[in-house]
């Protein structure tokens, strides 16, 4: 795990039947959050705050969300590389931090704009963004094309299957989760985790990219939070037609969903859901028709 997880300190105060409290000193599994900039060309182009790890995913996702690039042919290479407070010969030290990250594009892709770097924070993936028109990207795929159908039951299912892929979260219960899922045969395909919900729907797509899935039809991507509207969007923006979430999605997740086609779910618990966008791709019937489908 290395820099994925830390061990802290810390002061565990519990209570017995009678109310009485006992204190102890302890070591404690926390997630880390380290600052990753991310460079184009050598050019800076966005800072976020992530969990170490899988951060050419990370990177190759971002540039999917951000509309830079749509496939594996646009991304040639990245390496992390020193910088100021990175560590590594540049910074005067022996030990690279890895929290710097160059991106190669392949020849003839069109670098970002040199007044478009901004920061993110591992909660908000759009915030420095200068309006919401900025956000609103147009996405090179037509989700609302995408004739896929899932399964009510199945649906229903794939949050508890996240679940028991998230090895850190069960060190640290701070870290959030994406995965992505076969509709038509309920696969799992990848699962990552990270501090920020965005950056861990960023490193799904970023696997995806590097194995050249997209567009990904035909594919759910299911989040262990609430669906916002940047997790929307970055679904749309990589071709994936349903997203489902176990919490709430945001009233602008659900208008930027409908707008889109992409089909939207959210309180996936157990056994029920709502969905939000796009309700028809999800079928419902007894578990027996399901099981006689997916045979």
């Amino acid at each position: 795990m290395g820099r994925i997880t830390a061990n802290r300190p810390v002061t565990r105060i519990t209570f017995d039947e009678s109310g009485d409290a006992t204190a102890r000193r302890r070591p404690d599994a926390l997630a880390v959050e380290e600052p990753l900039e991310i460079r184009v060309g050598g050019v800076a182009l966005a800072v976020t705050m992530r969990t170490p790890g899988h951060d050419i995913e990370l990177a190759a996702g971002f540039l999917v969300s951000e509309g830079i690039i749509a496939g594996a042919g646009d991304f040639l290479s990245a390496i992390h590389c020193g910088g100021p407070g990175t560590g590594g010969p540049a910074a005067g030290t022996p030990e690279n931090t890895y929290n710097v990250l160059d991106v190669t594009l392949a020849p003839g892709v069109a670098a970002p704009e040199p007044n478009r770097n901004f920061y993110m924070t591992s909660s908000c993936g759009v915030c420095g963004t200068a309006s919401i028109e900025a956000v609103e990207k147009v996405s090179r795929f037509d989700v609302a094309a995408d004739a896929v159908e899932v399964e009510a039951s199945a649906l229903a299912r794939f949050p508890d299957a996240l679940r028991a892929h998230q090895t850190v979260f069960d060190k640290t219960g701070g870290l959030h989760a994406a995965g992505l899922f076969d509709a038509a045969t309920g696969e799992m395909l990848v699962v990552r985790e990270d501090v920020g919900r965005h950056n861990a729907v960023d490193k799904v797509i970023g696997w995806a990219i590097l194995h050249d899935r997209l567009p990904l039809a035909g594919i759910v991507l299911q989040v262990s939070g609430r669906a916002s509207f940047e997790l929307v969007q970055k679904a749309v923006m990589a071709g994936i037609p349903i997203l489902s979430a176990v919490s709430a999605p945001s009233s602008l997740a659900t208008e930027l969903a409908t707008a889109a086609g992409l089909t939207l779910a959210g309180f996936v618990r157990g056994t029920s859901l709502n969905v939000y966008a796009r309700p028809e791709r999800i079928t419902v019937g007894s578990a027996a028709e399901a099981a006689a489908r997916a045979g």
